[in-house]
């Protein structure tokens, strides 16, 4: 049975995968390193993904219980990152579903932030249930993907990055690299971000500008700009994550325009030979 994108499946699904927008993300390698050989067996390691969300969600309620009792500095925030970085579960969920691993970095974040600037308790328990949230929101999508998995519908996560074989694979992995910069904005590494923008930019969609500069060069146009002032202005590290996602959006929307006018031109070129 040939294997198929998850992004396919889950448009057909949008109910079970809690109506998130998600992109596979095949093909990368992990913010902390070679992914491990769990995430093609998804199944086998459910329960392990689901006691670590439990934990999880245990010791960020530790955490946000210390401040409310003793205060921010007995709180020590920044151990919220390293329980997140300790876990399998953190390269599950990195390697099949980047938007919502970037919920989770920014929901992190927004307990931590909240921490350490003193909000009232109140704010900082808004904040750990939007955490929560996508917590469990990526373990159920996990547990979606696994069933696809489990029949054969997912192609292999690979440990090393795949080159796209044609420009409708190329732009298609130019979303892919999107998502990973709203994610690494997300753990505030704007700089790092702003590079994946760059190395895009110069290694993936000039590749195809041209035979897309014949299709509509406003297009491309467009998407220059996005790419060289939109979106790094958006990363300058005062916007929000959000705000950052809906320029994404919007690239990605002009993105899958693009592809449409290169596989229907090359559907014609086809025709005509």
């Amino acid at each position: 049975m040939q294997s198929i994108s998850l992004v396919s499946l889950l448009r057909k699904h949008r109910g079970l995968a809690f109506g998130l927008f998600a992109m596979l993300a095949a093909g990368q390698v992990s913010a902390n390193g070679a992914i491990g050989d769990h995430v093609n067996d998804l199944k086998g390691h459910l329960g392990q993904y689901s006691e670590e969300v439990n934990w999880l969600v245990s010791k960020y309620d530790e955490v946000v219980d210390t401040y409310e009792k003793q205060g921010k500095k007995a709180a020590n925030s920044n151990v919220m990152v390293e329980y997140w970085e300790e876990v399998d579960f953190h390269s599950a969920i990195e390697t099949n579903y980047v938007p919502v691993y970037a919920n989770i970095w920014q929901g992190i974040f927004g307990v931590k932030q909240a921490i350490d600037a003193d909000a009232p308790i109140a704010k900082v328990r808004e904040e750990q249930t939007k955490l929560n949230q996508a917590l469990w929101q990526a373990l159920g999508a996990v547990k979606l993907a696994s069933q696809y998995q489990e029949k054969g519908l997912l192609a292999k996560v690979q440990t090393t990055e795949a080159e796209p074989t044609s420009m409708p694979e190329t732009l298609e992995d130019i979303k892919h690299r999107l998502d990973r910069v709203v994610a690494k904005y997300a753990e505030q590494l704007p700089e790092a971000a702003t590079s994946i923008v760059h190395d895009t930019y110069l290694h993936r969609f000039e590749g195809v500008e041209g035979a897309l500069i014949e299709q509509d060069a406003a297009l491309v146009e467009d998407l220059e700009k996005d790419f060289n002032v939109t979106l790094p202005q958006a990363l300058d590290g005062k916007s929000s994550v959000d705000d950052v996602r809906k320029v994404v959006e919007s690239m990605q929307v002009k993105l899958d325009k693009a592809k449409s006018l290169l596989e229907e031109a090359e559907k014609k070129r086809k025709d005509v030979f």
